[in-house]
């Protein structure tokens, strides 16, 4: 039996936490991550305490088949899922990918608007419902934890969501879950849905309800909520709400709204919440998809307080203007930490203050880029500390690396820059000139590394701190048939960050075009998702 449906049987108020930050969050422009970086951040969601980890779309290509198979075989305590279409292929490869896992579970879907069935599918309504109940038949022959989704539920006509939820649950779907898809949604619109779905499907009490929002209205999170007051159990989600387009609702405001307003939302979840900003960071560092400064619960500024009044609240009383604790997602507080003359062992512990654990070998190159960068600067800073150990994160395990950077700029000219990489384990070195420093050092990458068909859409620079002295964090987007990645690097170094970010943007254009299955020639993009 499915375990999320056993757990909210046992408890009314139970909520199940669906992240789908490896698969939905995965797919958003830019976010594309390789193996290792997957298995990171599963284990990290593993430990946040998440009920399903939707790993991938394992037919998508064979790539993202071994990321699921992997996280099967070393997810502790979650549910491990893959996401397949209405086709045998894909529930086939789904299966066969979860398969190591202890608690696995098959989630299938197909669209059932009006727009999407004529316009996507191309097929009536007596097909639609036969390919429900084919697919979830089939999906249950390996499994009994089966999800059946609706996409672009929210547009769908009540009497036919009725009958396609209906026909999930007879064929053995003891989850249904019902998306916005487009983000379209308002919170009364979508809580009316759910209910009715309660009061005209005669089986549904042998199946959860789950909410999938996107928030292109920017009404994710509050659809979401708005369909557990309705009486769904499960809510799908990702961290720092990444997703396609505007993203999808973010893990981390559902899970401290309901800890806030236990008052108006007396549900329970799973989700040890001090492990919040370490997910946030961690997330961040592999994508290279930096956190808004004023978003809610992980942002920067979510809990600064620039105003007197709010200030002179602040030191009488932290309630007047806070209502959730800093701690309580795991924040500490931003100061003054390291010098030039910190330890090893000091640094590796500010490291797990911080929420970041590295192996041996990243640690390493971590503390010697931190020794370096303390030569370098006055102060030292928890930000410089996070920024730097994030651009760790994202180069431990890519295929190009960065080595070294000498450049020669100015009036007089030329502009040259002499660069060496690792590409594939050996080492090559360049010297290009260009029409400026940074001209010259992309050049150079490129001449290394020929990617002809990529385009530079984004150079974008800003520090990390204050100061002159400050670490530059640059980000640059590439953009290769229609496709986009984003990278980033951080140096006290502009020039040098500026490499860093490019190296960064080339390897997630490499995990890219791996992400084509060559069978097909799909790219798991185009292949979409609820």
């Amino acid at each position: 039996m499915s375990r999320a449906y056993d757990l909210v049987k046992k408890d009314k108020n139970r909520v199940i936490i669906f992240d789908t930050t490896l698969r939905d969050g995965e797919q958003s422009p830019g976010c594309a991550m390789n193996l290792e970086q997957k298995l990171k951040m599963a284990a990290v969601l593993d430990e946040l305490g998440v009920d399903v980890i939707e790993a991938g779309f394992p037919i998508a290509s064979p790539g993202d088949f071994e990321a699921v198979h992997q996280i099967a075989q070393v997810v502790k305590n979650a549910t491990v899922c893959g996401l397949s279409r209405a086709k045998a292929a894909d529930i086939e490869a789904s299966a066969e990918a979860i398969k190591p896992a202890e608690s696995k579970r098959i989630h299938t879907f197909i669209s059932t608007s009006p727009l999407h069935m004529k316009y996507k599918l191309k097929m009536g309504a007596n097909s639609v419902i036969d390919a429900i109940h084919d697919s979830v038949t089939l999906a249950r022959k390996f499994t009994d934890d089966v999800e059946w989704s609706a996409e672009d539920g929210s547009r769908t006509e009540d009497d036919f969501l009725c009958q396609a939820v209906e026909t999930a649950i007879n064929a053995g779907a003891r989850v249904i879950n019902i998306p916005d898809t487009v983000g379209y949604a308002i919170p009364e619109e979508y809580a009316r849905q759910i209910k009715m779905l309660f009061d005209r499907v005669p089986n549904i009490d042998k199946a959860i309800i789950s909410t999938h929002c996107h928030n292109d209205l920017g009404l994710a999170v509050a659809n979401s909520l708005a369909g557990v007051q309705a009486g769904a159990r499960q809510i799908e989600c990702t961290i720092n709400g990444i997703g396609e387009r505007a993203g999808n609702a973010a893990l981390e405001e559902i899970v401290m709204a309901i800890r806030t307003r236990h008052d108006l939302l007396p549900y329970i979840n799973n989700i040890e919440t001090t492990k919040i900003t370490k997910a946030s960071r961690t997330l961040t560092g592999i994508t290279g998809f930096s956190v808004q400064p004023n978003k809610a619960i992980v942002g920067a500024n979510a809990f600064a307080h620039a105003s007197g009044i709010h200030q002179d609240g602040m030191l009488k009383n932290a309630q007047t203007y806070e209502i959730m604790t800093p701690e309580s997602v795991g924040l500490t507080e931003s100061k003054l930490v390291m010098s030039k003359h910190s330890g090893r062992h000091a640094f590796r512990e500010k490291l797990k203050e911080l929420g970041f654990e590295l192996g041996d070998n990243a640690l390493n190159d971590a503390f010697a880029r931190f020794k370096n960068l303390a030569d370098r600067k006055k102060e030292v800073y928890e930000d410089d500390l996070i920024a730097l150990i994030e651009d760790e994160i994202i180069s431990e395990n890519d295929k190009i690396k960065f080595i070294s950077l000498q450049v020669q700029a100015g009036t007089t000219g030329p502009q040259t820059a002499e660069l060496c990489l690792i590409v594939n384990g050996e080492e090559k070195c360049t010297k290009v000139e260009g029409n400026g420093p940074v001209d010259a050092i992309f050049k150079a990458i490129r001449d290394i590394h020929p990617h002809e068909e990529a385009r530079l859409k984004l150079y974008q620079v800003h520090a990390v701190t204050g100061g002159t002295d400050a670490q530059a964090e640059v980000t640059v987007r590439l953009q290769e048939d229609g496709k986009t990645v984003v990278g980033t690097g951080t140096d006290a170094d502009t020039l040098v960050a500026s490499a860093r970010a490019y190296v960064h943007a080339l390897n997630k254009l490499i995990i890219k075009r791996q992400s084509i299955n060559p069978q097909t020639g799909e790219d798991k993009e185009a292949v979409g998702g609820v």
